[in-house]
Order: structure tokens, then C-alpha cells, then sequence
């Protein structure tokens, strides 16, 4: 008999360039526990975008069964988190009259008031996505989180429309579909990210974080605990290889072990002693070369990704950040890393690991925070996220709409009505 309950597991899908992450949580009490961790070499993707559709599928089955096996469930839903430059974020504003007779503030009412929020003008080739309360207004009373229960005659809402383009979102949702998977949510990646690296107080100072991945790294604001820029540049570890695979005159697969098991990113602390063999490409020789000639090589490509990311801060109006700097993404689990942003970035440089067990790596940051962020989302929107999973002893599939009362299934189609649209247009 299972132990977990599947209405408590979520599911995160975490698209890279470099891996795809899949991530099964049980979130109860806002609490966190990772139990199932897939990961797959990502076939499909260039520089943070798919770029053969029918790869990028494969890999996602690939991680997706290797977290199956290890909870022994199967995954039918998942969150999927996204990113890339195509993303934008714009303020909105929502006011509603609250319904019911007694005036008390419902689920209804919150999502009458994130509806009308979204009512603004976007160009058709682009999405929205999500839309983030910074802030309730409740008969004039602001800085609510949640409203639901208070007593009020009128409802508003301040927060940040995330929008992307369509045809990225399509091409996203066409390979998760394709990995005969459902989709409950979307999830914007730096924000989710953010949940799990910076503390409260960090959001609140402001501060910049930092997300290293293999294609591409992506460059967040956050000021008064909330996101207010993001941006992604070009350059990852994927070019960290290339440059190892051009200098030592080796094969991509080979630069990319050397970079993974020998690899130092701060020239000072590396070792000469430390040596290995290098098959030249185009012959059969071998040749001898040591930490220290590599790190030099490391050394110049990640000063330059950290040089174009403190540019983009710039770029993005934010000349001093009390917080400092906040470094993740797999790229960053290399020695050396964060030695070297200390020594170039001015200001606090740390790095953010995630507390869980199974999961204590740089590259699995933004999977967790889909998790803990699309649970916390969820819960204010008053979105049904579960059931994620099928215990693998259930022979037929759960039966969710008899699980849930008449009223509630009203409630869920209208809440899940945006998403379903969304699925409608792309795959009709």
C-alpha cells in the first residue's frame, strides 16, 4: 500500500540546454520533500531553445522515466518551467465589486479580480503566461497577501502580467504533449528559481541572481520581494567546452568530461600536478595536460559570461544592488566559480545550493522552485494542481472529476479554462 498521498505530489519539468531535470515533490504544509529525481541529456536544445522537436521528446521520457522508476509511480502531470529572452513582464490592475450577500471574500472573487487584471492590450503573437499578485487592495486597505475570508465591498489587485511569445510556448508545449505528459502549470524559471536561492530579506534589499546554465545564462532582478527584470545571455558552459574542445584539439563528448572532472575556474588555486590524457582528434595519439592549462582557457570564457551579466544590470537600470549577487545553475557547481566571481563582481557574491536531499547541486535550483513556487501560486489563485501522479498498482486511470463535488468542478474548469484555451489553440 502506498505511503504517499498522490494528492500531495507535484511534478516539475525543467527544460535545459545542457539536462532535462524532472522532479517529484510531496508538498504538504508548505513544506517541501523531494522524493524522485529523473535527469536526461538534452539532445534537442541550442542555447536555451528547442531546436529539433522530436529529441527534446525523447529526453524528456528519458528523465521523466528515471524519476518514475525510483518512486515507482506514474507521472501524468507536471509544471513546466520557461525562460528565454521572449519573456516580458508589464504591471497590471484588477477591480472587482465582491458578490456575495454576507460581502466576504472568496475564491471567486480572487479569480474574477486576476481575469479582469488580465483584460490589457498584448500583441498577437505573444502569450500570457501567469499573472503575479504583488498586492491585494481590500476597501482601500493595501499590502494584502490573501484576502480570502476578510469582509470587503471592493477587491483589487496589483501585480505583473508574465507574457512570451506563442511560438516558443508552442513549441514547449508540443514536446511535453508529445512526452504523453499534461501540463497543470506554467511556470516563469527565474521567479521560481528566486523562491529557493534568495531569502525574504534578499528579495526585499535587492539583488541579483545569477543562473549559469549550459546554453545560456539568465539575469534576474528582484527589489521589494518581487521580480522586476529578467534577461538571458547567450553564453553558458556549452561554450566553456567548445573553447576546451578548440584548445586542447579534442571532441566535444571528451572537452565536456575534462571540464566536468578536472575543470578549475580560478587560475590562482589551480593545480599543475593535477594531470590527464587527451585524445587528439584526427589521430590516435594522446596528448599529457594539466588543471592549470585548462583554467586558463575557463578562467577567460566565465569572466566573460560575469562581465556581460553585471552589463546587463546596467543595461537594466540597477547601478548598485544592496544584496549583492547570487550565483546558480550547473555551470556553477565547477571549483573556482564563485572564487572568481568574487574576485570580478563588486559587491556580496554567494552561491545558492538547494536544502534538499538527492537534489544539493547548483543545476537543480530553478526544478525545486517550480515546485515550491508553483504550490505557493496555486494556492493564492486558488489553481488545482493535483493529482501529478497514478501509483503504479492502480491498473486504471484516476477517475478526477467523480473525485471532486459538482460546485467544485465548476470551479476547476473556470480556473483551468486559460490553460485549456491555450492547448486548444496550439493543438486543434
Amino acid at each position: 500500500m502506498p505511503c504517499l498521498n498522490n494528492s500531495e505530489i507535484l511534478v516539475s519539468l525543467d527544460v535545459g540546454t545542457a539536462d532535462i531535470k524532472v522532479i517529484i515533490g510531496e508538498v504538504l504544509n508548505d513544506s517541501l520533500n523531494v522524493i524522485g529525481v529523473g535527469t536526461a541529456q538534452s539532445k534537442g536544445m541550442k542555447k536555451g531553445a528547442i531546436v529539433d522537436i522530436d529529441q527534446t521528446i525523447n529526453s524528456i521520457r528519458t528523465a521523466v522515466e528515471q524519476a518514475e522508476r525510483m518512486v515507482g509511480m506514474d507521472i501524468e502531470r507536471v509544471v513546466v518551467g520557461i525562460n528565454g529572452n521572449h519573456i516580458e513582464l508589464q504591471p497590471c490592475h484588477g477591480v472587482v465589486a465582491v458578490q456575495s450577500d454576507d460581502r466576504e471574500i472568496t475564491n471567486e472573487d480572487i479569480t474574477r479580480v486576476i481575469d479582469g487584471a488580465q483584460v490589457v492590450s498584448i500583441p498577437p503573437e505573444r502569450e500570457i503566461i501567469d499573472v503575479i499578485p504583488k498586492q491585494f487592495i481590500v476597501d482601500g486597505l493595501d499590502e494584502i497577501t490573501d484576502p480570502r475570508g476578510m469582509i470587503g465591498v471592493r477587491l483589487e489587485m496589483e501585480g505583473t502580467i508574465i507574457t512570451c511569445s506563442k511560438t516558443v510556448l508552442h513549441n514547449i508545449l508540443k514536446c511535453v504533449e508529445g512526452a504523453q505528459l499534461e501540463i497543470s502549470d506554467i511556470c516563469l524559471q527565474p521567479l521560481a528559481a528566486g523562491t529557493v536561492a534568495l531569502s525574504k530579506d534578499e528579495r526585499n534589499l535587492g539583488i541579483a541572481l545569477i543562473d549559469v546554465g549550459g546554453g545560456c545564462s539568465t539575469v534576474s532582478i528582484f527589489e521589494n520581494n518581487h521580480l522586476v527584470a529578467t534577461s538571458v545571455i547567450p553564453l553558458g558552459g556549452d561554450n566553456i567546452t567548445r573553447d576546451l574542445s578548440i584548445g586542447l584539439r579534442t571532441s566535444t563528448e571528451e572537452a565536456e568530461e575534462i571540464k566536468i572532472n578536472y575543470g578549475h575556474a580560478f587560475y590562482d588555486d589551480a593545480q599543475e600536478d593535477e594531470e590527464f590524457e587527451v585524445a587528439i582528434i584526427g589521430s590516435n595519439e594522446k596528448q599529457i595536460h594539466n588543471q592549470l592549462e585548462i583554467s586558463d582557457m575557463i578562467e577567460a570564457r566565465l569572466e566573460e559570461i560575469y562581465a556581460f551579466a553585471a552589463r546587463e544590470i546596467v543595461k537594466m537600470g540597477y547601478q548598485q544592488l544592496p544584496g549583492g549577487f547570487v550565483l546558480t545553475g550547473g555551470t556553477m557547481k565547477m571549483p573556482g566559480a564563485l572564487e572568481l566571481a568574487q574576485a570580478i563582481l563588486v559587491g556580496n557574491v554567494r552561491m545558492a545550493i538547494p536544502d534538499y536531499i538527492g537534489v544539493r547541486e547548483p543545476q537543480f535550483t530553478a526544478g525545486v522552485g517550480i515546485l515550491q513556487f508553483a504550490d505557493y501560486n496555486a494556492k493564492i489563485q486558488g489553481k488545482e494542481l493535483f493529482p501529478s501522479v497514478m501509483m503504479n498498482n492502480q491498473e486504471e486511470k484516476p477517475k478526477r472529476s467523480r473525485q471532486k463535488s459538482s460546485s467544485n468542478e465548476q470551479k476547476e474548469s473556470k480556473k483551468e479554462s486559460r490553460i485549456a484555451n491555450l492547448f486548444k489553440y496550439f493543438f486543434e
